[in-house]
């Protein structure tokens, strides 16, 4: 090109050229900081800058590949990423295309894992008091699992062997691989469909990778939306997933799930029997008592011998009539002697008697005349004898000596 004119399009597309003709530049892995991230809304590609102590490189990630990412890239985040650099030839940028992304110093799942943690959290998904209480004597039992395999046959025989009055609803799904998911998904749907007063979902303990079925979103969303309680039972005692997070109850392992979702029969019937036994002594006990009582009523002489008991009464009824009788003749004699005194008391009194001993009663203008000052020479006066009485008129007066 010595020499010759070109167009900067001509330029650009020629080092583009250069740049696509050198091997050292495919498939290179490039470690860097993230800055600058951002996700165009209408083609969903991912643009930014990975960037070290001293330089910086423009970076594109399209679509079909950061959709394959385990987590979200952002900045600050220090990442290993596989890719070419080439041209942009409209822009005549200098860029490196990302075909793969890692975090550097930590796998992707265990950040991808912990920023849907965080994200739910934040939703409050996993708020306790979102949680429910499971019942207590489940009559059906949702098994949400893989067909074979270790697992399902443990929940199978503690779960008959603790609560065989419970009936099994066996749901088999794939429980690792692509589509487990959505597979897990339906049969909770389904189940939350039925009459199960329990749901377990679990399988036996793997890799991160073999589980990571269970941190699925929307696997999440579905266990913490249902109807039905749900116990997530994935894996052994260290393992955690979002599953477990989100269900009203997390099991170390299925058997464990088994364990809690239903009692125990033997200790269900020892408490019956040790009800059943309280309530014998309480039942003899208070029979023996009220046995006692009515043995000593019975023998009572009202009981034992009641026309004994009511001669008894009635001669008490005769003396005490017979007391008041007494009681009511001293009584009314004692009151016929006063009247007799009384009256004889009257009759001393009576003016007519008086009069009958010689004695007469004066009276002038309606008044009884007690003394001589309340006459004068020529007043008329009532003069009332025992057989009679006559007009008399003053014709003297005289006083007496007081008596």
């Amino acid at each position: 090109m010595n020499g010759n004119i070109i167009t900067v399009s001509q330029l650009n597309r020629y080092v583009k050229s250069v740049l696509d003709s050198d091997v050292n530049l495919k498939s290179i892995f490039l470690v860097g900081e993230i800055s600058n991230f951002k996700i165009n809304s209408f083609s969903g590609h991912a643009y930014f800058t990975l960037k070290d102590e001293s330089s910086s490189i423009k970076a594109v990630m399209f679509k079909s590949s950061s959709m394959r990412l385990k987590f979200i890239p952002s900045d600050g985040m220090k990442v290993i990423c596989r890719g070419d650099v080439n041209l942009y030839e409209r822009d005549g940028a200098y860029q490196f295309y990302v075909g793969d992304m890692q975090p550097d110093g930590a796998g992707s799942i265990a950040i991808a894992f912990e920023q849907l943690k965080e994200k739910l959290s934040k939703e409050g998904l996993f708020d306790p008091s979102r949680k429910r209480e499971l019942p207590q004597f489940p009559k059906k039992i949702a098994v949400i699992t893989s067909a074979t395999g270790a697992a399902v046959q443990d929940m199978i025989n503690v779960l008959g062997r603790r609560w065989p009055l419970a009936s099994l609803l066996m749901c088999p799904v794939k429980v690792q691989g692509d589509g487990s998911a959505e597979q897990m998904i339906d049969a909770l749907n389904k189940v939350n469909n039925t009459d199960c007063d329990v749901i377990i979902i679990g399988r036996g303990g793997g890799s991160v990778e073999d589980l990571w079925c269970f941190n699925d979103e929307n696997l999440a969303r579905t266990v913490a939306n249902s109807n039905i309680p749900v116990i997530s039972a994935v894996g052994h005692e260290t393992d955690f997933t979002i599953c477990d997070f989100a269900a009203d109850l997390r099991a170390p392992t299925p058997s464990a799930a088994a364990e809690l979702a239903v009692p125990d029969i033997t200790e269900v019937m020892a408490y019956i029997l040790g009800i059943n036994a309280r309530l014998s002594t309480f039942i003899n006990s208070r029979l023996n008592s009220l046995e006692q009582k009515y043995a000593f009523l019975i023998n009572r002489p009202v009981l034992s011998n009641p026309y004994s008991t009511v001669d008894s009464l009635g001669l008490r009824l005769d003396g005490l009539k017979s007391r008041l009788d007494v009681m009511f003749n001293k009584n009314t004699a004692d009151v016929d002697n006063k009247i007799t005194e009384l009256m004889a008391k009257l009759d001393a009194l009576n003016p007519a008697k008086i009069l009958l001993r010689g004695y007469s009663i004066a009276e002038i203008n309606g008044e009884t005349v007690n003394s001589v000052e309340q006459l004068n020479v020529g007043d008329k006066f009532k003069l009332t004898l025992s057989d009679g009485c006559a007009e008399c008129t003053v014709n003297t007066t005289q006083k007496g000596e007081k008596q």
